[in-house]
């Protein structure tokens, strides 16, 4: 159904999450991420208040394994539920509910968690970690969404994916990143696509936001 790799970057203070399913808008949903906090899926049978939740949690100072344990301790529902979580120390935590469905997985690296559910195999989550960790000196939005591919690449989910997200924060209170593919045939690889356009426009935005007046031109027609 699901699977995802959260990350952070120590140096710049980054969060993210790379995300695809098998179901239309995952990004509508499942990734969170927030400023001074982290980044958390909440997959498998989705709920979304538990991604604001853990943020709260890690956010106030609980480290990420303390966070989702607070968070999914006695919650209703909870077999259902599979949550990963990294806050901006690295620390991650998870939680998989014992009605994950399928072949599911959990795998920790420096850094970053990777989750999933109906996997092709458990070699999934240990592959897209492997990828982050061998792609440190790059932006994390483009570690997570390679790391992302390559889980795909080690097989993905049994059957076929149809939506994918990458959603990253950094200083402000709005996402960095935040891209989406709702409906695909090849989602991962769209994902790609558009981070790659993205890039070399992204911090524009962020000047447009803080000082329009000194932000670049927005090269549109009639903006002469």
């Amino acid at each position: 159904m699901t699977f995802s790799i959260s990350g952070t970057c120590r140096e710049s203070g980054m969060s993210g999450i790379a995300i695809t399913t098998s179901s239309i808008s995952v990004g509508s949903r499942c990734p969170w991420v927030r400023a001074g906090a982290g980044a958390v899926a909440t997959q498998n049978i989705t709920d979304p208040t538990i991604g604001c939740d853990v943020l709260d949690l890690m956010g106030a100072g609980h480290s990420a394994n303390d966070a989702v344990s607070a968070a999914m301790s006695e919650r209703a529902h909870a077999e259902y539920r599979q949550v990963a979580a990294v806050d901006l120390a690295g620390r991650t935590g998870h939680f998989s509910g014992s009605r994950t469905l399928g072949v599911h997985a959990v795998t920790e690296g420096d850094g970053c968690v990777a989750a999933g559910n109906l996997l092709s195999s458990t070699a999934v989550t240990a592959a897209m970690v492997e990828a982050f960790e061998n792609s440190d000196g790059v932006h994390l939005a483009e570690r997570l969404v390679f790391a992302l591919d390559a889980g795909v690449r080690a097989g993905g989910e049994e059957g076929p994916t149809h939506s994918a997200a990458l959603l990253v924060a950094h200083e402000q209170p709005w996402p960095l990143v935040d891209l989406r593919v709702d409906w695909a045939d090849h989602p991962v690889t769209e994902l790609i696509t558009c981070w790659q356009r993205y890039e070399p426009q992204m911090q524009d935005y962020v000047s447009r936001a803080l000082d329009p007046a000194a932000a670049p031109a927005y090269g549109v027609p009639g903006d002469e």
